[in-house]
């Protein structure tokens, strides 16, 4: 059996799989707000209450907001600050007496969608986040590629490819750099060229639902949207070549972006022609979970 756990900043979610992927068990807590030691507690806890449900012991696999780092074998780059500075992985290894794996969230999306869903098959799927940030996660012949320095799939925080003179220096990110993919497409990146265009403050669903009802300020800023995507898209096809790419986030409900995407990104693409699939996830939401079960590819403890 495997165990997956998604560790947010709101919610614990944990699942338990059987080796065909089915799933046996599911539950979901809130984060505790008590810092690190409770929220330790609180995942110990919840591996135990899918192992009393399921009656059997698994492996277990972690998603995170963030990474371990290769140096100092504590988690950085975290949105759940609470957890930056610890050895999580550690620290949760003696609690449950047993080895755990440990990978940022946006890998375990990849993993999940390459194991048994949208990427099923592929052996190189490059798994896209677009929703309140911009991450990426790849997964090869199945399994987590993390990196020497732990941010492999991190396209988010490289500048937007081929900028126009009216995107140069781009909106400020919180990593300190302007310009940064993310800012331009992710919800909150979205909702800046809304209200740029517009003069008036809309969340992200109501941009989309504005040009489905034809009004040509939010058509305009989603055709940028979607060419901005191509560009950025097109720099993954030219270094890693990826047999599919697949989107997870809220934005990527808009179907719109698999037919005009494609369309786009071959005036960037170094080829002839571009064959690359760009695919909507199978597995919404749960895909994080999935994906930190899927962590092991067998379920040998």
């Amino acid at each position: 059996m495997r165990i997956g756990i998604d560790l947010g900043g709101t919610k614990l979610e944990g699942i338990a799989l059987d080796s065909e992927g089915r799933e046996l068990a599911r539950k979901r807590i809130p984060t505790p707000d008590g810092g690190y030691d409770s929220t330790i507690g609180a995942v110990c806890d919840l591996v135990h209450e899918l192992e009393k449900i399921t009656d059997q012991t698994g492996t277990v696999g972690i998603g995170i907001p963030g990474t371990i780092s290769p140096t100092t074998g504590l988690v950085k780059n975290a949105n759940s600050t609470c957890l930056i500075g610890h050895s999580l992985d550690r620290d949760l290894e003696a609690k449950l007496q047993r080895s755990v794996r440990v990978v940022n969230d946006a890998n375990c999306f990849a993993v999940s969608e390459a194991a048994d869903g949208a990427g099923k098959g592929a052996n190189l799927v490059f798994g896209v986040i677009l929703g309140t940030g911009v991450g990426g996660g790849l997964a090869i012949s199945g399994t987590a590629h993390t990196g020497i320095n732990a941010i492999g799939g991190e396209w988010g925080h490289n500048p937007l490819p081929w900028p126009s003179d009216d995107e140069r220096p781009g909106p400020l990110c919180y990593c300190g750099k302007h310009g940064c993919i993310e800012t331009f497409l992710s919800g909150p990146g979205l909702q800046l060229d809304y209200r740029m265009e517009s003069g008036n403050e809309q969340v992200a669903e109501q941009i989309v639902e504005q040009a489905l009802n034809g009004d040509s300020v939010a058509e305009r800023v989603l055709a940028r949207y979607e060419e901005r995507l191509a560009r950025g898209l097109a720099t993954i096809i030219n270094i890693l070549d990826p047999d599919v790419i697949v989107l997870g986030g809220g934005i990527s409900n808009l179907d719109r972006l698999y037919t005009s995407v494609p369309n786009l990104w071959q005036s960037w693409v170094f080829s002839d022609r571009t064959d690359t699939p760009l695919r909507k996830n199978l597995h919404g939401d749960s895909s994080g979970v999935r994906g930190a079960a899927w962590l092991w590819p067998d379920t040998t403890v």
